[in-house]
């Protein structure tokens, strides 16, 4: 599959300090981060809180600019382009926020929150705007007659919708959905996920879905990446890696997600914290609280290596688990 878009060995860093003498000191959000999306695919992105996922999410779109390495956007090096060249290629990627509500502006109808994309970008205006607006807002299962609507006037599931149609109203190749239904409930949830994996399909849309229920991701992604303190640990087809995973962080995350089926022994939680950004460990940032840490774990930061089905894994003990 030809990609779309490629995280070239990124790595992003903050820059944190306090007061204008003060002396700061870059955190690494992001460590040699090596990614590739093809194009009508879905990638799932999973993980604790604070490895890296949005920021990922954010630089891949060109929002963020990384500290080291290339976000190339089908063949173009985002680093490279002009301003203008930039603003041109955002058309064809878009984000759906975690809360469609904050992402929304409560001021203002639907219709013309759907329609701003369009007009800044050029592709319809007047008449053939409201058409396309109604056109999407359709398209997501919603009364197109709502459109002069403000966002309070819809339930959570329905601004989420209408979230997903501003996003697509600049016909993208590419799409960033951010923990798009966490905030939902249960069964509003299934509704969304199902809305999503229908508009990729008939769209052909390339998807980057980031969510720490991998369930979810399991459903609606074909692959799936699993991120730990700004470094992916294990990549490869979501059957396989949520199915067999081969990196002990994998086995923990797949151990703290509900399940009516008894798991093996190996399989239990791990206790214990992320180790924090400020003072990351040496080696292996995962040793801590890994079960099958070695002593060469504390100096060797283990490679992302291809295994013999095809997914990639950095863990030393890898081909034993």
């Amino acid at each position: 599959m030809t990609a779309l878009v490629h995280a070239a060995n990124v790595s992003h860093g903050f820059a944190v300090g306090h007061g204008l003498l003060a002396r700061q000191k870059l955190i690494m959000a992001l460590r040699d981060v090596d990614l590739a999306i093809g194009r009508g695919e879905a990638l799932g992105i999973v993980g604790e809180s604070g490895c890296g996922k949005s920021t990922l999410g954010r630089l891949l779109l060109g929002l963020l600019a990384p500290t080291r390495g290339r976000i190339v956007f089908d063949g173009q090096d985002l680093s490279g382009l002009t301003r203008p060249a930039l603003r041109r290629l955002r058309r064809r990627m878009q984000m759906i926020f975690q809360d469609p509500y904050a992402s929304l502006d409560p001021r203002r109808a639907i219709g013309a929150q759907i329609a701003d994309g369009m007009r800044i970008h050029g592709l319809a205006d007047g008449s053939a705007a409201r058409d396309r607006v109604a056109e999407l807002i359709g398209l997501v299962g919603l009364d197109p007659s709502h459109a002069a609507r403000l966002p309070h006037e819809f339930s959570g599931g329905q601004r989420q919708r209408i979230a997903i149609a501003r996003a697509l109203a600049t016909q993208p190749d590419f799409v960033v959905a951010d923990e798009p239904v966490s905030s939902l409930d249960v069964s509003v949830q299934a509704q969304v996920l199902n809305l999503l994996a229908e508009l990729r399909e008939k769209l052909g849309l390339a998807l980057m879905f980031i969510s720490h229920d991998l369930t979810v991701v399991k459903y609606l992604c074909e692959r799936v990446a699993v991120m730990y303190l700004g470094r992916i640990v294990e990549e490869g087809r979501s059957s396989e890696v949520l199915g067999a995973p081969a990196h002990p962080y994998t086995r923990a995350l797949l151990a703290a997600t509900p399940s009516l089926r008894p798991r093996p022994r190996q399989m239990r939680q791990v206790a214990g914290e992320p180790p924090s950004a400020f003072t990351p460990p040496s080696g292996c940032a995962f040793r801590a609280r890994c079960p099958f840490a070695i002593p060469a774990c504390v100096d060797a930061v283990p490679p992302l290596e291809r295994a013999g089905d095809g997914r990639r894994v950095a863990c030393l003990r890898a081909a034993e688990i």
